[in-house]
């Protein structure tokens, strides 16, 4: 009971590390998923460099410390300098890297496709420790708070139907959740719990000290993409084109948004009164999160599985039209865009004057301010 009451107590009082404006350390930025960063861009970014990896670049940047960290098709996650791309390390995993890097007290989380979830040196991406799943990993990792000031746990799903709890020291198991179906999204973290949805169409919702189901709810429809919390409200969309506002508590769906027969794969970002989700519909909606309605919509030429991320008035994701959009919070109007020419799915990561990306034609993108 004393274990419990200790993590519960440095979850409320803000023990999670979250996006500041110069660090956006995991998928989304933070442990609810939120996508949303204190950082602030140009108003008319220009590319300040690009690095070819050896294939498609659908996972999300990890930015710490003036590094960036991102995996690839080609099996090798890179670390690369914020200030001109040039790389500094590079670490060859067993299979492509679709996931997207947690950094945490200088070591980067990731898994791979061939089964293996590693835990790596960020200063010089030495194996620290790996583990072995029963299928691929597409999850990325999210994070909790030991106790007693001990070792930080790491939890990530798999194809393999599980969640795990990781030591992030040892890698050693804490315990182990088991679904009906596989996890394709990453965790969201909020009040001492995760929810997650899952290809066996549930929202599941799991205690993080224990590794215990509190419950599960019925979403209608299976789930590939990652939620976002906010308090007991888990926000998530599934592949029979709905986005669900989910009380986990009450364990109620609070409201459904349905515009068009298309699915949601993209993750939603979260604000105090919109969330904002892509749609395989080529368009990018922006919802009222009290009741569920449409605010505005932008249509760009291609799906959206992009997830958008919030900076200040500005909204920045990318399309399958090839194209990087900024887009205005209060109007939906384009602010701006750059055709980087092939599908845009991965999401971006957003610090002070940066904006980084992946795309599928095999580089990773850094747009800032002109010099």
């Amino acid at each position: 009971m004393l274990r419990s009451t200790l993590l519960i107590l440095a979850l409320a009082v803000g023990g999670l590390q979250a996006a500041t404006a110069t660090s956006w350390p995991m998928f989304r930025g933070d442990p609810a998923q939120s996508g949303v960063s204190p950082a602030r861009i140009p108003e008319a970014p220009v590319l300040k460099w690009r690095f070819k990896t050896g294939g498609a670049v659908s996972a999300t940047a990890a930015i710490v410390d003036g590094a960036v960290f991102i995996g690839s098709a080609d099996s090798n996650v890179v670390c690369l300098s914020l200030a001109d791309g040039s790389p500094r390390w590079s670490f060859r995993t067993g299979g492509p890297v679709e996931a997207s890097p947690l950094v945490l007290d200088g070591r980067v989380f990731i898994g791979d496709t061939l089964t293996n979830f590693f835990a790596l040196d960020a200063k010089t991406g030495t194996k620290l420790w790996s583990r072995g799943f029963d299928d691929k990993i597409k999850s990325s990792a999210n994070w909790i708070a030991g106790a007693d000031a001990g070792a930080a746990h790491v939890i990530v799903g798999g194809y393999d139907f599980k969640l795990y709890n990781l030591d992030a020291i040892t890698g050693k198991s804490n315990w182990v959740y088991e679904t009906g179906n596989y996890i394709n999204g990453s965790p969201a973290i909020s009040k001492g719990r995760t929810a997650f949805g899952g290809c066996d169409a549930l929202v599941h919702v799991v205690d993080v000290v224990a590794g215990k189901k509190q419950r599960e709810i019925e979403a209608g429809a299976y789930i590939a993409a990652s939620g976002a919390m906010d308090g007991n409200l888990l926000y998530v969309g599934h592949y029979e084109n709905e986005l669900l506002c989910v009380d986990v508590e009450a364990g109620k769906i609070v409201w459904k948004y349905r515009d068009r027969a298309f699915p949601f794969m993209s993750s939603p970002a979260v604000m105090a009164d919109r969330v904002l989700v892509g749609s395989r519909d080529k368009r990018l909606h922006c919802i009222n999160r009290a009741d569920g309605k449409a605010v505005w919509t932008f249509h760009t030429r291609g799906k959206v599985e992009s997830s958008p991320v919030v900076a200040g008035d500005r909204v920045i994701v990318g399309s399958d039209d090839g194209r990087l959009y900024v887009i205005s919070l209060v109007d939906g109007k384009e602010r701006w865009n750059y055709e980087l020419g092939q599908p845009v799915q991965s999401s971006p990561a957003v610090v002070d004057g940066h904006i980084v990306i992946g795309c599928d034609d095999g580089f990773v993108y850094c747009f800032g301010a002109p010099r």
